[in-house]
């Protein structure tokens, strides 16, 4: 059963759907724009490997995050 619709919503609930996919959106660009600008010995493992994390992966923020966590070497 599908869930309700855009104009069911309220007011508030679609003004914090719009920020939550801009948050999430901004984290996965940053993420990315990092990932590309980054050399690999900087990576924790490939970076092949994270494109698809960050990109596919719809993850309420939590994949970004654990690119900018974990996902890099400390300098």
């Amino acid at each position: 059963m599908p869930g309700p619709k855009w104009s069911d919503l309220s007011p508030r609930t679609q003004r914090l759907i719009i920020i939550g996919a801009a948050v999430e959106t901004g984290l996965k660009a940053a993420a990315l724009v990092d990932l590309k600008r980054r050399p690999a010995s900087e990576i924790r493992g490939a970076k092949w490997m994270w494109v698809p994390v960050l990109t596919v992966v719809n993850s309420a923020g939590v994949a970004p995050l654990t690119y900018f966590l974990w996902g890099r070497h400390r300098q």
